[in-house]
């Protein structure tokens, strides 16, 4: 268990939690409670090697990083992980508390099965978690893509507040026979398939001023395709604009 310094913490803790997650346990040599909790984490973190590590920070002989952090009680842990504290506690903690605390830092099966992204580890983890949309999107594109676009659409109606989720749905619904969208949204359709939402996003929102009875749909499918392209997007924030004064 590696003693952390103010000259080694970024090196040691918030790049090294880049990788896999960093528990920092802030201590100091005349705490009690410290002397307490430190076998316990230690134990703990032991169990799950090579899942997560433990670096130790004495307050007392680096007060920049204690500072840094607001460190005003010990114990304190810490977790880090991509960078960044993502959970903490103050205070003696029992070991079944210190396992439950590092088990949620953990990847869930559902979690190790998104990773793989196959077929058979989507389906797995859309059991585990019906409502997850890292699963159940991808899954649906590929169930889609062959030509079930029935049980591709069951898929993303049971995953609720996302916008790329809806976005697949509204595209099954126009695709569908009774719908008879019009205008004809075969080529954007076809361009988001070969990876040129660019094109896509054009010619969706082109079709806007025509498309009476369908424009709700078209926008849920536009406003899905911006949502995966991201905030930071360039052609998201010209195409946000676009969609507006489509609309209104």
């Amino acid at each position: 268990m590696p003693d952390v310094t103010d000259a080694t913490f970024q090196a040691d803790v918030v790049e090294r939690s880049r990788t896999l997650p960093v528990i920092v346990d802030f201590w100091a040599e005349w705490c009690g409670p410290c002397r307490q909790l430190g076998p316990v984490i230690e134990r703990a973190v032991e169990e799950r090697v090579g899942q997560l590590e433990l670096a130790k920070v004495d307050v007392d002989a680096n007060p920049m990083v204690a500072g840094s952090y607001g460190i005003q009680s010990i114990p304190a842990v810490k977790a880090f992980r991509d960078g960044a504290v993502v959970s903490e506690f103050v205070g003696a903690q029992p070991p079944a508390a210190v396992a439950e605390f590092l088990d949620a830092l953990l990847p869930s099966e559902a979690d190790e099965l998104v990773a793989r992204g196959d077929e058979d580890s989507l389906r797995r983890a859309v059991e585990l978690e019906p409502s997850r949309a890292d699963a159940a999107v991808p899954l649906a594109r590929m169930l889609h893509a062959r030509g079930d676009a029935d049980a591709a659409y069951a898929l993303v109606r049971e995953v609720p507040g996302s916008f790329t989720a809806d976005g697949l749905a509204a595209r099954i619904e126009l695709e569908r026979a009774d719908a008879a969208p019009h205008p004809d949204l075969t080529a954007a359709f076809a361009a988001l398939d070969a990876g040129d939402p660019e094109r896509a996003l054009d010619l969706l929102i082109g079709a806007l001023p025509q498309a009476d009875g369908v424009r709700n749909d078209i926008r849920r499918v536009v406003v899905g395709i911006l949502d995966e392209l991201g905030v930071q997007s360039p052609l998201a924030r010209e195409s946000r604009r676009r969609l507006a004064s489509a609309l209104y």
